[in-house]
């Protein structure tokens, strides 16, 4: 296969299937260089082509939670108390800067997710 830009969906199809026939390419051959060639191609079609809402901060944090098989409890160390978290994660309260420094760090959830304003729910009275 040529390296061309991906154009179109037949050409990003390809694309994807010279990928999987490069994926397991030794390091530092050519093989490797093109997958990263490659890679990079597919990216900016998907960016273009199939973009992709950002979520918002919690519904990240329930992805996160799932993703790694961790409960609303393994959050403590991040939030604080199990009251915080289930106040966090209701949107009754909005994170902190050092909660967002904590859950990007340690969990490695993208900071430019955490920082986005979301709506929180409203104090019933």
């Amino acid at each position: 296969m040529e390296l061309n830009p991906i154009r179109t969906e037949s050409d990003y199809q390809n694309a994807l299937k010279e990928i999987e026939r490069l994926f397991d390419a030794e390091p530092n051959s050519p093989e490797l260089d093109r997958l990263d060639i490659l890679t990079t191609l597919v990216e900016a079609y998907e960016k273009q082509q199939y973009h992709i809402e950002i979520p918002d901060a919690i519904s990240a944090i329930f992805y996160y939670l799932e993703a790694r098989g961790l409960s609303k409890q393994d959050l403590e160390v991040f939030i604080g108390s199990q009251e915080q978290v289930n106040a966090i994660l209701n949107k009754k309260q909005p994170l902190t800067l050092e909660m967002i420094r904590r859950l990007n760090q340690d969990l490695g959830i993208p900071a430019e997710i955490l920082i986005q304003p979301y709506s929180l729910e409203k104090a019933s009275a």
